[in-house]
């Protein structure tokens, strides 16, 4: 009896320290420490700017061990439309910046998933524009006009990254730390970080779900 092939990988990706401890620290229901039903899990901190993503995706893809990993960006992001939240999530229906977009797989479930796991929380879906900078005042307002919802440096450079090493599922998914209303000065002294730590905390359980629906027979 021939054994059944293992399950793939899942690679979650985030920049900053204080992204990498809330994952880390959170919420890991229904991982079984593999992700459930799902492959192993790793989380990598990439390190901050879409040039440290890039280069740190690209070099654990080329591991075997990971060669077919789905792929999902997290972490904290600037939300630019209005009426947006510290603590409010974004889900990626693509990630873009100049050099092309790439399409996210999966963002219906992930909605579902997230509403599901912290209910308290406004799940926005839409694309999701890179930066090789922190956006402040007028570009929200320019960014807005490209049709995006949210900013952040690192998930396009991520995807990117990830479809050029191989077809796999690529996912985005991130918490409004810094909004129009509520422009944040440092992500540690102010409310809408802490609370946008605490969401990020949470949304583990989700991202597994996620990961278990890729390895589900398609009808």
């Amino acid at each position: 009896m021939s054994t059944p092939p293992a399950p793939a990988p899942l690679l979650i990706a985030c920049a900053l320290g204080i992204e990498h401890l809330a994952l880390r620290t959170g919420d890991r229901g229904g991982a079984g420490g593999t992700g459930g039903a799902g492959g192993p899990v790793t989380f990598v901190r990439t390190g901050m700017g879409p040039r440290a993503a890039e280069r740190s995706v690209g070099r654990l893809l080329a591991d075997p061990a990971l060669a077919d990993a789905a792929v999902l960006a997290t972490g904290f992001c600037a939300g630019l439309a209005p009426g947006m939240h510290p603590g409010d999530l974004v889900v990626a229906e693509e990630t873009r910046d100049p050099r092309g977009s790439v399409p996210c797989v999966g963002t219906d479930l992930l909605v579902e998933e997230l509403a599901r796991t912290v209910p308290a929380r406004a799940v926005h879906i839409g694309p999701l524009t890179g930066s090789d900078h922190v956006i402040r005042g007028p570009e929200r307002s320019d960014l807005l006009a490209t049709g995006a919802i949210a900013v952040d440096m690192e998930s396009a450079a991520t995807l990117l990254s990830a479809v050029r090493e191989g077809e796999r599922p690529v996912a985005a998914v991130r918490v409004v730390v810094d909004a129009p209303e509520h422009e944040l000065v440092r992500i540690g002294t102010v409310r809408g970080g802490i609370s946008a730590f605490r969401v990020l905390r949470s949304v583990l359980p989700a991202f597994f779900e996620w990961h278990r629906s890729l390895l589900l027979p398609r009808r």
